[in-house]
């Protein structure tokens, strides 16, 4: 099984060749991605979304390698990766876009992508028909490490490898990729709330209970109440 750290270091609204625009995205696919550089670890693919020589308009939400995952820009904000446009139904609008890098260990590094990739759909209750080429976008010869002279073997044989990893997490009841969050409810603190794609997920009772109400629970009509 692979292991491997993820963690969010999301580069700055703002930065440069509007690489971060913050438009909201209600992702619909993953399309993958190699770095297209052979000696660039995931940490160094971040550090050039900011690097002031960097004068491409181009960024992507996550860069994998062999130790580390790290995510660039919030999975509900777009990002410029599938070099199609800003249309309503680009993939640049509508897809999460995952780095693969080259350098290092590359069968370590597809093997955390394909842990990765699983895990995020095993969240969203998506199947592998919704993971996307660059190419499938743009016509781009990318991932380029899967092109095989035109064959795409490895794209496909990676897909099956996410396939097999997505049902061994349905057979663990698996399904998160997701930080613990603390909230702040009237004045006192919640710590049982997740970040989840986005979204803050905290009980009902604690919020309620924070803020000095009751709740009560009808388990024949599945109701919860608040009340004082």
């Amino acid at each position: 099984m692979s292991n491997f750290t993820y963690r969010k270091d999301h580069i700055p609204k703002g930065t440069a060749c509007n690489r971060r625009p913050g438009f909201a995205m209600k992702p619909t696919t993953i399309t993958i991605h190699n770095t297209a550089n052979e000696k660039s670890s995931a940490a160094n693919e971040r550090a050039w979304l900011t690097n002031p020589s960097n004068k491409v308009q181009a960024s992507y939400h996550i860069v994998i390698d062999e130790r580390e995952a790290i995510e660039c820009i919030p999975l509900n904000e777009n990002a410029w990766h599938a070099g199609d446009g800003s249309g309503s139904t680009s993939g640049n609008r509508t897809s999460i876009g995952i780095e693969i890098c080259e350098s290092g260990n590359y069968t370590k590094t597809i093997d955390n992508a394909v842990m990765l990739v699983a895990q995020m759909l095993m969240e969203r209750g998506w199947g592998v028909d919704r993971l996307r080429r660059h190419w499938d976008w743009s016509g781009k010869i990318c991932p380029r490490l899967m092109y095989d002279g035109g064959t795409w073997s490895k794209w496909y044989a990676f897909k099956a490898a996410v396939q097999g990893r997505l049902n061994e997490l349905k057979k663990e009841g698996v399904a998160s990729v997701s930080d613990k969050v603390t909230v702040k409810a009237y004045g006192k603190q919640i710590k049982d709330g997740k970040l989840i794609d986005g979204t803050v997920y905290v009980p009902l009772r604690a919020v309620a209970e924070a803020r000095g109400d009751q709740v009560s629970w009808d388990n024949n009509t599945k109701t919860a109440t608040i009340y004082k």
